[in-house]
């Protein structure tokens, strides 16, 4: 089972406050900062966490956070927008993977998405 994944990001403040609106609505929350590392995990304090680090971007990653429902799905991807991602697959139902979900680019391309199993 993965335990963390870290993201380096080119310009760490606007990714930083990218993550921290987008994974508000999946219930991720920042609970670690420091100079050039901001540590992103579930307010449950389940399942793996994201490390976000200044320096060279890390590109063409594509990192998959669960929902909780459509509506969620929903969320992420506003509050994404909203706060400088860029589409990359609007909310929908997409049955080759037996998901509703969506996609954003974050501030270095990395393809963030947000999806709920739903049966065949």
């Amino acid at each position: 089972m993965l335990h963390h994944l870290g993201v380096r990001a080119s310009d760490f403040d606007t990714s930083k406050t990218f993550y921290t609106e987008a994974l508000r609505p999946l219930g991720y929350v920042c609970f670690y900062e420091a100079d050039d590392v901001a540590e992103f995990g579930h307010e449950s304090q389940q399942g793996p966490t994201l490390s976000l680090h200044a320096g060279i971007a890390t590109q063409r990653l594509h990192v998959a956070f669960h929902a909780a429902d459509r509506d969620t799905v929903d969320a992420f991807y506003a509050a994404a927008l909203a706060a400088g991602g860029r589409d990359n697959g609007a909310p929908g139902a997409r049955p080759h993977y037996r998901a509703y979900c969506a996609f954003v680019l974050d501030p270095d391309g990395n393809n963030i998405e947000a999806l709920i199993k739903e049966p065949a």
